[in-house]
């Protein structure tokens, strides 16, 4: 006999309300309120500047276009020729008519970009690492992560019912430690990011390798920041880490940074990629990527091929950027070798400076509690190829100069 489920409250109503996550969100919205500055509309195209509904211009440091790619007239024509030819939607699961050459294409060429036999693609970034995990491993598993992983990653290990372990962040040593404590499960999968969506670092993947010579585990890289921004022609951590793109079991990626489009992918062996492809629930049991968007990221990753000077500029400025930021004594962390900085400052502060830096036409914001821990509030910079030098100054300036006014501690907190 089943159990009569009953609601939290005794009205029925409002049951969300005895949750933890609503309460903390309520305490939130109660000191920060509008001041956060979330869910504001743009009325242009995303990119290193944006437009308010004046038509004032905004330097965007919050958008995921790296290489400038989103308003660039090949990636527009793909889309609007695979609207005409495809419509608006694959209309159905990829299984039956939702499958399109465009699909093909586009699996294709991240396979060979990656360096890998087959890829797949799913029509959402986060939901690709929810369900693969989700699919792949279960109860008697264990699932060892990066601290400082991504939110869809533990949200994956949750519906696989796996146990999950952390490691301290980017630690060879501490998962090491932790893997030789691990003989008792059936699988064991190690998780980690090619870049580090909230602080800007990379892991030593060649150190995460060469732990498989001396312990059985799969390997799964996460590269949604890193493709197209690490390595000297935008291979993402195996080329920037000097590994063979075949020493990773699992490379998960998204097709809405570089590639300037709505999606994700996994890759990895054929014979994977084909079981994933007949039996995974997050794709099997989903409408295929709509076809607009498997144009405009297959267009965006060619011009990737064909222009890899984009990611040397887009490298410079990043380069640049964290030389500046360390000479304005701003703390960044860890933050290196990428285009993502966080600058971290106690939380009431980090609402305060994103509020002040927009005031001045500077797009970024507060990254605070539950998204990072109570003490590693920070504001988030993304750079983009197209930014100027200039207005990387400014947005330094701008901070710095709060942080003066306001006697804010400008480390407060390190990885």
């Amino acid at each position: 006999m089943h159990r009569k489920l009953m609601p939290i409250t005794r009205s029925g109503e409002g049951w969300y309300r005895d949750d933890r996550r609503y309460r903390v969100f309520q305490k939130i919205m109660a000191q920060a309120g509008t001041s956060l500055g979330y869910f504001e509309p743009r009325y242009s195209p995303n990119g290193h500047v944006i437009s308010d509904r004046t038509g004032a211009e905004i330097i965007n440091f919050s958008g995921y276009d790296y290489l400038s790619l989103i308003r660039h007239p090949d990636v527009r024509h793909a889309a609007r020729d695979a609207v005409e030819r495809f419509g608006s939607s694959a209309g159905a699961s990829r299984l039956v008519s939702g499958e399109t050459p465009l699909h093909k294409a586009l699996e294709s060429r991240i396979a060979r970009f990656v360096g890998v036999e087959s890829a797949l693609s799913f029509v959402s970034g986060h939901g690709t690492n929810v369900t693969i995990i989700g699919f792949l491993f279960g109860k008697g598993d264990l699932i060892l992560h990066d601290a400082c992983i991504h939110n869809s990653v533990l949200e994956g290990i949750r519906l696989s019912g796996a146990e999950r372990w952390s490691f301290a962040h980017n630690d060879v040593q501490d998962l090491e430690r932790k893997l030789a404590s691990a003989g008792r499960f059936k699988n064991v999968l190690v998780v980690v990011e090619g870049v580090y969506s909230m602080d800007g670092d990379v892991p030593d993947l060649a150190g995460i390798v060469d732990l498989r010579t001396r312990h059985d585990f799969v390997l799964m890289v996460d590269e949604a920041h890193a493709l197209g921004t690490v390595g000297r022609t935008g291979h993402g951590i195996a080329e920037h880490c000097r590994v063979s793109p075949q020493q990773v079991d699992l490379w998960i990626g998204t097709l809405s940074k570089t590639l300037v489009s709505c999606g994700g992918y996994v890759a990895g062996r054929r014979d994977l990629i084909d079981f994933l492809k007949y039996n995974c629930p997050g794709f099997v049991f989903s409408t295929g990527l709509p076809p607009v968007n498997a144009a405009a990221a297959l267009a965006a990753l060619t011009i990737l091929e064909r222009s890899p000077e984009r990611v040397l500029e887009l490298q410079d400025k990043a380069a640049y950027f964290q030389r500046q930021a360390r000479l304005a004594n701003l703390n960044i962390g860890t933050a290196g070798s990428t285009p993502v900085f966080p600058v971290y400052l106690p939380q009431d502060a980090a609402i305060a400076a994103g509020g002040a830096l927009r005031a001045q036409g500077i797009n970024t914001f507060p990254i605070i509690y539950p998204a990072v821990p109570k003490h590693a509030a920070r504001v988030r910079f993304f750079i983009n190829r197209d930014h100027r030098y200039e207005q990387l100054d400014r947005a330094i300036g701008v901070l710095s100069d709060f942080i003066t006014c306001h006697a804010t501690p400008a480390a407060g907190y390190a990885v």
